[in-house]
């Protein structure tokens, strides 16, 4: 009687500690996600989506292939590599004006004029935007990364590119106190080599970053990315998103994933630039295992294979 309390007391306690254990992992990975320079590899494909663009209201496609490598370089220190590939899709230029080329309002020519600008798009590849920052490998309350910064003109259109190899210093911040993420990330990148032919780059990139975790892998957040275009004209300089979404960490099969969907609106942006957009994110997740998560993983995967193989019995 004695043995069986026993027996009924420990399976009670292992299934009150395997959730327990399991809301343990998924907080420590949802850290582990929202901080750049975290020692988990990872593979985010971030599209965004930027709506309401130029006279015709048309749209802009912008696919983001971001891995994020950390490499050990020392027992002190790491190096991440954060290299985003854009594949763009966006309306091809036009002009607001057709009567600067001669062509009068409501003729033939103009009807066809106006059916172009409101269709035609250009796609392709857009400038690569490698940064390598290195961090304490233990860091203390506050996490940091520096390094520089690299844009590289791989544009497959003049359009979707600035033809300038630009480079400059980036630097990020943060805090992860209770289920609290909250820091920033900014760089600056000046153009130091390219066409002659093409505009000088002198341009800044600001993204704060707050996340607050839930249960069962869910959390807040709120990360808009501030950009200022130094060369630009008064009134073109500055983009400013406001808004933020929700995400969840969960396992797609045996693959840790991060889903995220956030939708900003633009309180000032240049002239026919995006009022609003739509960002959404799926992300492929490599987290160190732990020895004990090691022989779990491969237990359950035995487990399947032998489960697999009485159903073709």
């Amino acid at each position: 009687m004695t043995m069986a309390a026993v027996l009924l007391l420990s399976t009670a306690i292992c299934a009150q500690q395997k959730p327990a254990d399991e809301e343990a992992h998924n907080e420590s990975l949802q850290k582990a996600t929202q901080n750049p320079v975290a020692s988990l590899i990872s593979v985010p494909l971030q599209n965004n989506t930027n709506f309401g663009i130029g006279p015709f209201d048309r749209t802009q496609d912008i696919l983001n292939i971001q891995p994020v490598i950390p490499i050990g370089v020392s027992k002190q220190w790491n190096l991440i590599i954060r290299w985003i590939t854009p594949i763009i899709s966006q309306p091809a230029p036009g002009t607001q004006n057709l009567e600067v080329f001669g062509i009068e309002e409501d003729t033939p020519a103009y009807l066809a004029g106006v059916a172009v600008q409101n269709n035609a798009s250009v796609s392709g590849f857009g400038d690569m935007t490698p940064t390598f920052f290195l961090s304490p490998a233990k860091p203390g309350k506050l996490i940091w990364g520096a390094g520089p910064v690299f844009v590289l003109p791989t544009a497959t259109s003049k359009v979707l590119g600035q033809g300038k190899l630009s480079l400059g210093p980036s630097v990020v911040a943060l805090v992860q106190p209770g289920h609290w993420t909250i820091g920033a990330l900014v760089n600056n990148a000046w153009s130091v080599a390219g066409s002659g032919g093409r505009a000088s780059v002198n341009q800044m990139l600001l993204q704060y970053f707050i996340n607050y975790n839930l249960k069962k892998g869910w959390y807040i957040t709120v990360q808009p990315i501030i950009a200022a275009n130094w060369e630009a004209s008064s009134g073109n300089v500055w983009t400013v998103p406001f808004g933020g979404g929700i995400g969840r960490i969960m396992k797609v099969g045996f693959q840790p994933v991060n889903l995220s969907a956030q939708f900003y609106g633009n309180a000032a942006h240049p002239a026919n630039g995006s009022p609003w957009g739509m960002r959404l994110q799926l992300a492929f997740l490599f987290p160190k295992l732990s020895k004990e998560e090691e022989k779990k993983l491969l237990e359950k995967k035995l487990k399947e294979l032998e489960q697999q193989q009485k159903q073709k019995k």
